[in-house]
This record gives C-alpha cells, structure tokens and sequence, in this order.
C-alpha cells in the first residue's frame, strides 16, 4: 500500500489488521517529511525518537491482543498553536519559542487516548493572525502545487503537511477562514465546526495562566484527504470535555449515509459585493449542474437580507474587544461593556437569519475564497482576482461570513485552475449540523473530485 498517501482510516485499519506495523508507518511519513519538508517547510517541530519509542510500544501492544483506540500506532502532526506536553508550542511568537506546556490540550489528550502518535508540529501565521503561514521563527511554508505561492494560514503548515503525505490527518483553527482557506489552496478538506462543538482548552499557548478572552468564533476542526477521514477525527474530537464550559452537551452522531436524490443544495456561485475569480464561480455552477444531473434539488440560494460587508465588520469588532481583554494591562479608555452586549445582539439577528435560511434547504454551495493560492506577499498587498486588484483583507470573506455566524462550514477540493492550482468549494450546514453536513459532502464527494495528490510527491 501507498503509506503516506493512504487515509487516515485506511491506515488505522491496516494497523489493526497487521498488515502493516506502527514503525513501518511511521518510519514511512518520516521519510516522506525528509524529502519535502526542507522545500515546503511544512513541519517545524519534530520529535523522531519519542514517536519511535510510542510506535514501538503501540507494536508491542498490539502482538499482545491490546487494543489503544480507532487511532492505534497511527502518527499525526499538529498545527503549531495546540498545547503538548513537553513538545514546544510557539505560534510562531518569539516569545514563545521555547514554551513547552506541562500538559497537553483537550484535543491533543482525546487524539493520544485514542492511540495516535504525536510526532510534530506545523507551521502556522505568527500568532495566527494571517492568511500567508509565515513568521520570525520558521519562515515561510510553500503551497506543494506550486512553492512560489502561499499554502494558506493560519494553518497553513497542516494543510501543505497533509497534501505531500507528511501526515495522514491534522487538526487546525479557525477564526476567519484559517482552516478552510489553506485546505482549499492546498487541495484537502478542512471543517469548521459549529462554534463550541469542539473544546478550545489548550488551544493556544498560555504560558501565565491567563483567563481565556477568545470565546466566540474560534473553532478547531480536522483537515483530511477525504471525507470519512474528516468524519473520523471530528468524532474523536468533538464534545464536552470538563474543562471548556461553553461546550454544548450536543450528541455527537455519526456520519450518516445520504442520497443526492432527497437533498435540497442551495448555490451561490458569489456574494453581493464579494470578489471571487471566475474560474472559483464557474466551479459552483458546474458542480451544481452535476448534482442537478445526479438527482438533487438545486435552486439559487435567495441570501438573507444581511448587509455581509457589516457583518465582517462587527465580526472584526467582536475580535477586537476579546484581544482588548487579553492585554496584560488595561487600556486608557476600555470598550464599555454595554458595547460587547450590543455586539452580541447584532451579531444574534445575523445567526437567526442564517438558521432560517437553512431551514429551508440542506446546504449552501459557494466559494471558500475570492482565489486560488496566490503568491507569497507582504500581508495587506492587493490581491489579483481577474485582472482586478482586491482588497488583501477580503480573502477570508466567504469563510468569516459563517465564523460569525457560527455554523459549521467545510472545504472540498473541486478540481483544478488554469494554473493547475487547486480549486476548493465551501459546503455550510444548519448550526449543530456536522454529522450530517459530512454525509452531504461524502455523497458530493464523487462528483467534486476529491482529493489529488500533487506533482512530484
């Protein structure tokens, strides 16, 4: 079998078959990061000997008849903003870069317990705060399908990881588009998760103990080459964990198997006053004619009457006053808290408006991001859609329409640009919804086109 290229599930399944060992794939994705890392500067943290050691263990546990988990003997990178025990965390700060945290996030731990096998960490936007994956200690990752380009941020280290087979699955963040922007550029799929679906203990390095300001918007979600590798590591994933009290006690369901023919897919191939490229519009409209062929009820998604632009704005305001609370000393004229209450209640009419437009359909089909993965930049340079320079700070406009809104919203690899670069469509459910949101895009899978593995890897 193609190790480093096989699924996630496959491998767990090969693991537990016997048909392959724990060393054997590690050893494999090792070599793979020893061929590609150095160009793409995918994984910058890398912990050989520990992996080898938990894989020999996991070997040994196994010829015993003992069983660790789904994950058993499996290796798996982490972006570099998640907590881990003696690894170093850094988001690429310079503070941070010898922070190694005493104990591991709530992911990190449920991903462990279910028998898989840290071996690194993935480059990341310093301090998560770009689109690009570059910062003062590592530098700066390169897109696989073309390294002139960028691979996407802030998790852009996972998703590059991912598509040259360094790592069978990651888990990333999202507060604007971080986990479906890269994963679109790079070619993989990436959830976003209902806002608290998934724990955010741990999700960021907090050295001083400090109370947790990021409390809305923020989610962490899988990337994966395929659909049912997503659905896997949302289920390890997702749920009450007895240290995130926001978390909602929502049973976590499986995956369930759906039929094009009794679903209702809403398209929008751009929003009002949003740029996108052609070609992104032009890949809605096609995979919308080939679910229409395939069975599905498709119609043109009749928006809610939202001013989109504003809700980006008072997304950046939200962010802005939970970064305000952050800072070590007080500002000279803190934002009231009547204010964060205002905002709260602006950004309610926007959550009940998308609710009732789902209500009405099954999922939303559109863009990820106004473009394909474009070449490095300094952050804020003008971006080229068509011809026509755009606003750097639109790139995350699709994706940060549903952080604000908190609904669960997946990227899918949908072919290929005049360029060869990869083309990834965005897939949003109802709040609440995911289990059933991956069964809409495992039945979409087929005709999307999947996952393709870049040239020369």
């Amino acid at each position: 079998m193609d190790i480093v290229f096989s699924s996630t599930t496959k491998l767990a399944a090969a693991i537990r078959d016997r048909t392959v060992s724990a060393i054997e794939v590690l050893d494999e994705h090792l070599a793979q990061i020893d061929r590609h890392n150095e160009a793409a500067n995918a994984v910058v943290t890398l912990d050989r000997e520990g992996a080898r050691a938990r894989a020999q263990k996991a070997d040994e546990a196994q010829a015993r008849g003992e069983a660790l988990g789904p994950l058993h003997g499996l290796p798996f990178t982490l972006k570099d903003t998640h907590e881990t025990a003696g690894m170093r965390t850094t988001v690429g700060f310079p503070a941070f870069a010898d922070y190694a945290p005493r104990a591991d996030s709530s992911v990190v731990a449920r991903l462990k317990a279910a028998g898989g096998i840290l071996v690194g960490k993935t480059n990341v936007a310093t301090m998560l705060g770009d689109w690009q994956s570059s910062n003062p200690l590592f530098g700066r990752t390169g897109n696989p399908w073309d390294l002139q380009r960028t691979a996407g941020g802030s998790s852009g280290g996972a998703a590059a990881a991912l598509s040259t087979g360094m790592t069978p699955f990651e888990v990333g963040t999202d507060m604007q588009d971080s986990i479906r922007l890269p994963a679109a550029f790079c070619g993989v799929y990436g959830l976003k998760p209902t806002e608290h679906r998934v724990s955010l203990a741990g999700a960021f390095p907090d050295p001083g103990g400090a109370p947790r300001s990021v409390r809305l918007m923020s989610c962490l979600g899988p990337l994966a080459r395929s659909v049912e590798d997503l659905a896997l590591i949302y289920g390890l994933i997702a749920g009450p964990d007895g240290s995130d009290t926001d978390l909602a006690p929502v049973p976590v369901e499986t995956m369930p198997e759906l039929d094009l023919k009794n679903l209702r897919i809403a398209v929008a191939p751009s929003f009002p006053g949003f740029p996108v490229a052609g070609e992104i519009s032009a890949a809605v409209e096609s995979l919308a004619k080939e679910l229409q062929a395939a069975g599905a009820v498709v119609e043109e998604a009749e928006l809610p009457e939202l001013d989109l632009h504003d809700d980006l704005k008072q997304g950046g305001v939200l962010i802005g006053m939970m970064l305000e609370a952050a800072q070590p000393e007080p500002p000279e004229n803190p934002t009231p808290v009547s204010r964060w209450f205002e905002a709260l209640a602006r950004r309610d009419r926007s959550i009940l408006a998308w609710e009732r437009f789902f209500d009405r359909c099954d999922a939303l089909l559109c863009p990820v991001a106004m473009v394909t993965a474009f070449p490095h930049c300094e952050p804020g340079t003008p971006i080229e859609v068509d011809g026509e320079k755009q606003s750097y700070w639109m790139l995350p406009a699709y994706g940060a329409v549903f952080n604000y809104s908190g609904h669960p919203a997946l990227s899918l690899p949908c072919g290929q640009d005049r360029d060869g670069l990869p083309v990834g469509l965005q897939l949003v459910g109802k709040r609440w919804s995911e289990s059933r949101l991956l069964g809409i895009a495992s039945a979409i899978e087929p005709l999307a086109g999947g996952f393709r593995r870049p040239p020369g890897y």
